[in-house]
């Protein structure tokens, strides 16, 4: 039966599929494989913001919002293996984002410079939400206490990466274009998400 509330949830980051609620069972029968997975996805959320800052060192604003982002993906990455310290948990082997290279595969190709910060600044806010998505069914769901006030803090966080990465997109793009864009990415990720295989070992 549909969670109301999670798909409320879902509806107010603009996704149009809820993620299957069995999801957070499949975690908890192995937080080590889903607290490495969240560690790396910290880990490449901040040196992604490095690489846009190095490819669009002229949009100033872009590289001024961006800048403490990398600092606060990296603090995550760090709190994420600090997590695992406390449960004697090793931090795994790094697994290929399948939703990931899915949605890249879905960017414009062949346009310019700027059309290609377009396409990457909606893939961000894409993941940005759909992480924040996951992180709110762990903190209400999960059976460890201590788990769910760990990923309150990040559900917050990933909300508000989510609203920079559209607002970038809108500062720098007719709202219109942005928001056909938009819909697109979102109806292609729904189809995704119906796609991939339900696994908990998985942040995506």
């Amino acid at each position: 039966m549909e969670n109301t509330s999670d798909t409320g949830s879902v509806r107010m980051l603009g996704l149009e599929l809820p993620t299957d609620p069995r999801w957070v069972n499949l975690a908890e029968r192995d937080l080590g494989e889903i607290l490495t997975d969240h560690a790396y996805c910290e880990q490449k959320a901040a040196t992604f913001c490095i690489s846009l800052i190095q490819r669009y060192p002229e949009r100033e604003a872009l590289v001024r919002e961006l800048a403490p982002i990398v600092t606060e993906e990296w603090g995550h990455f760090r709190a994420v293996l600090a997590e695992m310290d406390k449960r004697n948990l090793e931090l795994g082997v790094q697994r290929r984002d399948e939703y990931v290279r899915a949605l890249r595969e879905f960017q414009q190709k062949g346009g310019g410079k700027d059309e290609k910060l377009l396409e990457e600044l909606l893939v961000c806010a894409l993941i940005e939400a759909r992480s924040c998505e996951r992180f709110r069914l762990l903190s209400l769901h999960v059976n460890d206490e201590a788990l769910k006030k760990f990923y309150h803090k990040f559900m917050v966080s990933e909300a508000g990466h989510y609203r920079l990465f559209i607002d970038l997109a809108n500062r720098y793009f007719p709202e219109d274009k942005v928001r056909n864009r938009w819909k697109e990415y979102l109806n292609y990720e729904a189809e995704i998400m119906k796609d991939l295989e339900l696994r908990g070992d998985r942040m995506h």
